[in-house]
């Protein structure tokens, strides 16, 4: 029994395309050519990455790349650069292949590896992280909360391939003023800190004032300290709205509060606005695959395991949510649906011990949508109205009028298509993500004959939870099918 999310990587690349204007960064400590403040961004003269960072945009501006060139980039950083023009960014990306690491791990007063202030502005292929020997624990000496990024300000920039782990603090904070912002491709994993209290910090921390839509695409987001995706605000009384208009398509998340010893959320969509103003709405989760470890021959399937939530106080009711075509599985609250005013509910698949909803739902069942789902649960009464009544699917079908077309299992006959999701990297053509659940821990076939790959080409397959090393390689057959393990044990632990 294994959950392996391993990817295929072929050997070729695409091709690159060339900017209208190319600057240069090198490492402070690169031999050869290193970045200097007195540089001029030129392959033989470069410039260091805070310097790159605060170019003025009568020098870097909208379609222009800033090359960031192989090594170790140790240092607290942030991006003032900003394109004036119209639907024209600046692209921030690691030169052709090479390996490019920020390491956050020094003594600074900046909270974040790498902290955005600009406007169109693309981030891309490289890493954000801590390297070497620091504190995870808030109550020993030297500590500090770093997170990964910080979005603070700037509209319309984007955040893609991009490899941010294991800081002390959360992955992204993605931020209310930063409308019309897009997270697409990134691997987030690691981050966090203990407290005496619980695990804290979050894979992606999202909020949004802005009717533009912020974007959260074809992620891999797991083992963060507290929770995967928050769509949250924890204030209440600010007398605005600033959670809305989010998309979460296309992800992968799993076992988020993990290091902290407890299952949390891997995703939360909800806010603690006690007012009934700042109300979470206008939310889109689709196509995602969202996870806790469980043991599927286990007819119980005891313990905490909140893959979804939905709503957190009776003031504020989520409202306009739609939830269509996800994998949610977890352990006995995997689903939690407990203030939710407005909810389409349609197509997903479900594993857990019980559906659990909060008894306010009595008021608002009128306003919901459920169809067409497949729900897993320990007893037949599978769904759980708290301080009130469990239900049958029938019964449930009778009594709210939901779910008509849907369907009942106990958690002990769970089936499924082991492929639950399989993508193709916007980035680079020759990489999929291949997202695999086998209950027995068999090895499961894939087919990629849609992808017209070449036969005969080579291939490594890695796991996401050990991305250093290949856990299996080959060369593709004429039939296009590869053979996945799935009995991978090795998982490379939090750093610090």
């Amino acid at each position: 029994m294994k959950y392996s999310i391993p990817f295929l990587l072929a050997v070729f690349f695409p091709l690159l395309m060339l900017a209208q204007k190319e600057y240069h960064v090198f490492p402070e400590d690169y031999k050869k050519s290193p970045g200097k403040s007195t540089g001029d961004g030129s392959l033989l003269n470069p410039w260091d990455l805070q310097t790159a960072l605060n170019q003025k945009n009568n020098v870097v501006n909208g379609g222009d790349t800033i090359w960031l060139h192989e090594g170790v980039y140790t240092g607290r950083y942030i991006s003032k650069i900003e394109s004036n023009l119209t639907n024209k960014f600046i692209v921030v990306s690691a030169y052709k292949t090479d390996n490019v690491v920020l390491n956050g791990n020094i003594q600074s007063s900046l909270g974040a590896v790498l902290e955005v202030k600009g406007a169109r502005v693309i981030f891309k292929n490289f890493e954000i992280t801590f390297l070497g020997s620091f504190n995870r624990n808030m109550k020993k000496a030297n500590f500090k909360k770093v997170d990964g990024i910080n979005h603070a300000s700037g509209e319309t920039c984007q955040f893609i391939n991009l490899s941010i782990h294991d800081n002390p603090g959360s992955g992204i904070g993605s931020w209310k003023y930063t409308a019309d912002t897009k997270i697409i491709g990134c691997y987030i994993y690691n981050n966090g800190y203990d407290d005496s209290d619980r695990g804290h910090g979050v894979g992606i921390y999202v909020q949004n004032i802005s009717d533009k839509t912020r974007l959260i695409q074809d992620c891999v987001i797991f083992n963060n300290y507290y929770k995967g995706v928050e769509i949250w605000s924890a204030t209440s009384g600010t007398k605005m709205e600033f959670v809305k208009n989010v998309i979460l398509e296309n992800n992968v998340l799993f076992n988020n509060g993990n290091p902290s010893g407890d299952f949390r959320d891997n995703v939360i969509v909800a806010s603690n606005d006690k007012e009934g103003i700042n109300v979470a709405k206008h939310i889109v989760l689709k196509d995602n695959v969202l996870y806790h470890n469980v043991d599927f021959h286990d007819k119980d399937n005891f313990g905490n395991g909140t893959s979804l939530s939905l709503g957190y106080i009776k003031k504020a009711p989520v409202q306009d949510i739609t939830v269509e075509n996800n994998s949610i599985i977890g352990k006995n609250n995997a689903l939690n649906i407990l203030y939710a005013k407005s909810l389409t509910f349609k197509n997903n698949l479900v594993y857990t011990g019980y559906v659990h909803f909060n008894k306010p739902i009595l008021d608002y069942y009128t306003y919901w949508h459920f169809d067409n789902n497949t729900y897993f649960t320990r007893k037949s009464s599978g769904f759980r109205i708290l301080d009130g009544s469990d239900y049958s699917l029938s019964g449930w079908n009778s009594k709210f009028n939901l779910d008509i077309n849907s369907t009942w299992h106990q958690v002990k006959d769970f089936s499924n298509n082991n492929v639950l999701n399989l993508s193709r990297d916007i980035e680079n053509p020759n990489k999929f993500r291949v997202v695999l659940l086998e209950k027995d821990g068999h090895q499961v076939r894939v087919d990629f004959s849609q992808y017209g790959l070449k036969k005969g080409a080579s291939y490594s397959i890695y796991d996401v939870e050990n991305i250093k090393k290949p856990i299996s390689k080959g060369t593709l057959s004429n039939d296009s099918l590869i053979e996945f393990p799935m009995d991978s044990s090795e998982i490379a632990k939090p750093i610090g």
